[in-house]
């Protein structure tokens, strides 16, 4: 196989016919004109050259941005009736009140526009100002974000009422280096990080992720750890960081080898990305994620706060250096009866590049080679036969993350409820 797969393919952009005029161009040419200080750059009406890129995005990016929104004041009255009137294409001749209600929807989107630029930050904004374009992509991510962090806030109040079976330590800062140090010190692809339960932000991580994300390590200060999730691992993250749900620290602190054991048990895996890279993509790295319960003390005197403690581990292809040896390339899955799947052992993550909320509920067939398929419906033939006893099968394809096949040699049984007699999962 070719190294550890992309976890995030490029999307790929619609076409449309090259003369048929974009509605929001007029809009953002008109803003241009009314910009004071504006580039050049931001024109994307003049010629049909530049309509195929910057006018295109900021098109989609304004529908977008138009369709997340739930908020009902004036600006969004104004974005709705500017794409509907783009739609109508009136002609230029139309009456005297359809001009002026399109001239007060400019005015309104124009200084609705002026407001978000504000908003925007200092290192977002091109040559001291802010331009539509990146306005626009700007509050359409943090629209995005709410709505990535919502289930976390709704889990995170829900567990509030819930009481820790066990009592929690406390620590210092600088404990909190202390104690984890041990632990990824020999490992240049793991750091540690404490994650407030209250606010959600960043309290402690440590100084591995510098090197392992090629980054400055204050990009992480005074922000949220989910912000640098993957969207569809916020949930993940937060179904497995609920407080009565974890165990303290003092619990897995003692012998290493029973440390060990809790790390296998109950760790989970998240996709995480800092910036930018290639080309703009954002490409986000598969982390093995172990929680732990703590308190937290961030300033001298400050009252301590609840929080998860880290330690992720950067997970790579099983299949570069250094490789997982043939005889150790072993993994187990459990699936329902009409082949979905059910369970995934976190060794198939590094072998298949999968992470297992990606493979959980969805059919199986989908992942066997078009050829092997039909090896499915012999084999559930034995499993039926078979009563629950384990059999070997014929070696079948399986497709990777990355579109290659590999082929597994597959041992097969199935757990039957022993009240109704019949086949509950398939192993």
């Amino acid at each position: 196989m070719n190294g550890y797969v992309d976890f995030s393919p490029s999307p790929t952009s619609p076409t449309k016919e090259p003369g048929e005029p974009q509605p929001t161009q007029a809009v953002l040419q008109e803003d241009v004109d009314m910009s004071s200080g504006s580039s050049g750059n931001e024109n994307c009406s003049t010629g049909r050259d530049s309509q195929g890129s910057d006018c295109d995005d900021s098109g989609k990016e304004l529908r977008m941005l138009v369709e997340s929104s739930n908020i009902h004041p004036s600006p969004d009255d104004a974005f709705r009736l500017m794409m509907t009137e783009a739609e109508h294409n009136p002609s230029t001749s139309g009456c005297s009140s359809e001009q002026s209600a399109k001239a007060d929807a400019h005015k309104e989107l124009i200084r609705t526009l002026r407001e978000l630029k504000v908003h925007l930050p200092a290192d977002k904004k091109a040559k001291g100002k802010a331009s539509t374009l990146a306005t626009l992509k700007y509050a359409l991510r943090s629209v995005k974000q709410v709505k990535a962090n919502e289930e976390y806030y709704q889990l995170l109040m829900s567990s509030e009422s819930q009481p820790c079976s066990m009592e929690v330590p406390s620590y210092t800062m600088q404990q909190v280096e202390g104690i984890t140090s041990e632990y990824i010190v020999k490992n240049a692809d793991m750091f540690a990080l404490a994650v407030s339960l209250v606010s959600g932000k960043i309290l402690y991580i440590s100084d591995q992720v510098a090197s392992i994300f090629h980054c400055k390590k204050d990009a992480f200060s005074d922000a949220k750890f989910v912000e640098f999730l993957a969207p569809h691992d916020v949930s993940v993250f937060h179904s497995y960081t609920t407080p009565y749900k974890l165990p303290p620290w003092s619990v897995c602190s003692g012998l290493d080898s029973f440390t060990q054991e809790c790390m296998e048990e109950k760790s989970f895996f998240c996709r995480v990305s800092v910036g930018k890279h290639h080309e703009n993509e954002i490409r986000y790295q598969p982390f093995r994620m172990t929680p732990y319960l703590v308190k937290v003390q961030e300033q001298q005197g400050a009252e301590s706060q609840l929080c998860c403690l880290l330690l992720a581990e950067w997970v790579h292809s099983g299949y570069e250096a250094p490789r997982i040896p043939p005889e150790k390339r072993i993994f187990t899955t459990t699936h329902t009866p009409n082949c979905l799947f059910q369970d995934v052992d976190e060794r198939a993550v590094p072998l298949l590049g999968y992470l297992p909320q990606d493979l959980i509920e969805t059919p199986v067939l989908v992942q066997l080679h078009p050829s092997d398929r039909p090896l499915m419906l012999a084999i559930h033939k034995k499993i039926l036969q078979a009563g629950g006893q384990p059999f070997d099968y014929s070696p079948i394809r399986f497709r990777t993350r990355n579109g290659e096949y590999i082929t597994l040699d597959t041992s097969w049984s199935s757990f039957i409820n022993p009240w109704s007699r019949k086949i509950s999962f398939i192993i």
